[in-house]
């Protein structure tokens, strides 16, 4: 029987005992997902609409305009709210951005990195990469790392697919050099390497539970508070695990989902709370990253 190409055992039950700064028990990364203007739309020349989004229509090849004003919502009005609320707390987060988006709206990745949060990738198109060809997925890999570069003035140093990547898409990252890190995995509660081709690579995982994406029809959450409340049930949880060994938590978030005013105090109060408990180290990705190699390497 062939070596099995999964990794089921992880850490073992044995995560290593780094050190986050200050002694904080929770590395808390929250990640603001920039995907408005990087949609699928028939009006842009795309053979289809986007259909993932709060008020599903399906209007077939025709323009959708509705879902265009939907996601429109982010970057209008959803950004400087969100944007407002991190910088009350102090706290810096990884905004994942479609190059697509980042190329129709420099000023918001610009904004962003002004404020002191990291800029990463987030694909060219709100697209999974499964089934890519292989020589379009390393172009599109090198498309988005080049426009996020020139519109920031800051390479970016983070990757995360939407949904599922492809088998090529890690080796395509390294192959790259460009990258520190990549977000496609769901599977542990701290960072780990991996070996690509002969050369370690980081693996800093994301979640689809603690994220606004479940405000989306059939996801559960319906008030600000039941987002907070969850996140911060997860946040105290791995808090009690840390005297085992310390912890990291992903957060995420979309401009026109948690920027609604009906739910933008869930995400406050998950920062107010988290900010205050003295136990958190709330960091960029980016920084996460570097830490956390540096602990394993001392």
């Amino acid at each position: 029987m062939s070596e099995d190409r999964r990794n089921l055992i992880g850490y073992g039950g044995r995560p290593p005992r780094i050190a986050w700064p200050n002694g904080a028990k929770v590395a808390v990364s929250f990640v603001i997902n920039f995907e408005e203007g990087g949609e699928f739309s028939v009006a842009d020349g795309d053979e289809r609409n986007e259909l993932v989004h709060e008020a599903i229509d399906d209007v077939g090849a025709l323009p959708d305009p509705c879902t265009e004003s939907h996601f429109g919502y982010g970057t209008r009005a959803a950004w400087w709210r969100i944007a407002g609320v991190f910088d009350r707390y102090g706290a810096k987060a990884t905004v994942s951005s479609c190059g697509r988006a980042a190329e129709r709206s420099p000023w918001l990745v610009q904004d962003a990195v002004a404020r002191g949060h990291e800029v990463s990738c987030h694909g060219w198109r709100w697209q999974r990469h499964a089934g890519m060809d292989e020589d379009a997925e390393r172009e599109v890999i090198a498309r988005t790392y080049d426009t996020i570069a020139a519109a920031c003035g800051v390479p970016p140093v983070g990757w995360h697919t939407r949904s599922a990547s492809s088998l090529n898409t890690r080796r395509l990252l390294v192959d790259h050099g460009g990258f520190l890190y990549d977000s496609d995995a769901y599977d542990d509660d701290l960072p780990y390497f991996v070996e690509v081709t002969g050369r370690r690579h980081l693996v800093l995982p994301y979640a689809f539970d603690t994220n606004d994406m479940r405000f989306r029809p059939g996801g559960a959450f319906v008030h600000g508070d039941d987002f907070s409340r969850y996140v911060l049930a997860a946040y105290d949880w791995l808090v009690g695990e840390a005297d085992e060994a310390p912890r990291m938590m992903s957060v995420g978030l979309h401009l026109r989902t948690i920027g609604r005013p009906g739910r933008i105090a869930g995400l406050e109060t998950i920062l107010r709370t988290i900010s205050q408990s003295g136990t958190a180290w709330i960091a960029r990705r980016d920084a996460i990253a570097r830490h956390f190699i540096e602990e394993m390497e001392g």
